[in-house]
Parts: C-alpha cells; structure tokens; sequence
C-alpha cells in the first residue's frame, strides 16, 4: 500500500503552513522560475532540494540520461514554454556520476526499448572510445562519459530554434552544464556556460 505517501504529504503541506500560512495562495498565484533544470530521472537527483531551492523557483524536465534530441518533442515543448512563456534566464543540462543509462550505452544493447533511447548516448561512446579505452576504472571512464554527454547535450539545447531566437532578439538566457555527484553531494561545473550563438 502507498497511503502512507498521502499521509507524509499532508503532514508536509501542514508543516509548511505552519511556518509559512500564505505559502501555498501565492504559490498557486502562478509560477516565474527564473531556471529550467534537464536532468536525469535518477530517483536520487532531487533538483529543487540539491540547490536549496523552494517549489516554484525550478522548472524541470527529466529523462533517462537527461537527453536533449533535436527530435524530442517533449524536451523541445518544454525548452519552448521555459524560454518563451516563463523567460527562465538559464537553463542547467546537469548529468551525474554512476548514471545506468550512460552505463547501458558502453555495453552491448540487449535493454529493450531503452537502446533506441540511447542511441546518441552511445554513439558518442564510439566517437570517443580511444580516449575512453585508456582509462583503466570503468566507473572513472563511465563518468568521463557522463561528461561528454552533458557537454554534446548544451551543445543540442544551443542549436534550438527557440534559444536561438532568443539570442538573436537579445533575450537574456544562458546554457549550463553541470554534472552531480551523488556520492559527495555537489555538483561540478564543466565550464561549457552559453550565453549566445
């Protein structure tokens, strides 16, 4: 049984209203993050809380590996309403260490469905298996692999109709990205940050 879900979320909703009575009127007011987090769907990344933000200051869309194809309509929908609707100022593609579906692309394809998924993933695995074939940890090479993905990903999210539209009307956005490691708890910027075309 799950009820004792509806019961932890009635206790946090009344420990909210406690400290904070008008928390939840001005929540349901609207919504103007000023952030769109992509990330993984790992059951261990919550994003609000990994940043110290509140309900309401995050717009997030999570997938396995957190993908940005050209060719995802959800992605791209939610890229669109971010962009356009919310005028978010910056958008964070944050991959992590120890992600499966990066682990799933390096090896042989025998998961299902979850292969089609991939397949970009894994196709940048082979563009870069010399360099990836000299680490000697798999879990280290597994990670540079999250890396990379996260860095083909910004690049995939920059190429957008809808990011570059708003550079080119001079709208303030900027792409991030970041990688979490679940084992220390903090994130790592790779440093690859855009702010125009």
């Amino acid at each position: 049984m799950i009820n004792h879900l509806i019961e932890n979320n009635q206790k946090w909703a009344s420990s909210v209203k406690a400290d904070n009575p008008d928390f939840f009127s001005e929540l349901a007011k609207g919504q103007s993050p000023e952030y769109l987090w992509i990330g993984c769907a790992d059951s261990r990344i919550p994003a609000c809380k990994i940043l110290g933000l509140e309900p309401g200051e995050l717009f997030v869309h999570r997938n396995i590996a957190n993908i940005v194809n050209t060719n995802d309509l959800n992605a791209l929908s939610v890229i669109q309403f971010a962009v356009k609707n919310l005028q978010v100022k910056n958008i964070i593609l944050c991959g992590h260490y120890g992600c499966g579906g990066v682990q799933a692309s390096m090896g042989p394809k025998c998961n299902g469905m979850i292969d089609d998924w991939l397949e970009s993933v894994r196709d940048l695995y082979s563009s870069h298996s010399e360099e990836l074939s000299e680490i000697k940890d798999p879990q280290e090479a597994a990670n540079a692999l999250s890396e990379l993905n996260v860095k083909m990903q910004v690049e995939n999210i920059c190429k957008t109709e809808v990011v570059q539209e708003a550079w080119s009307t001079g709208q303030t956005l900027e792409v991030h990205g970041w990688v979490y490691d679940i084992s220390t708890g903090t994130i790592k910027d790779l440093e690859v940050s855009r702010s125009k075309a």
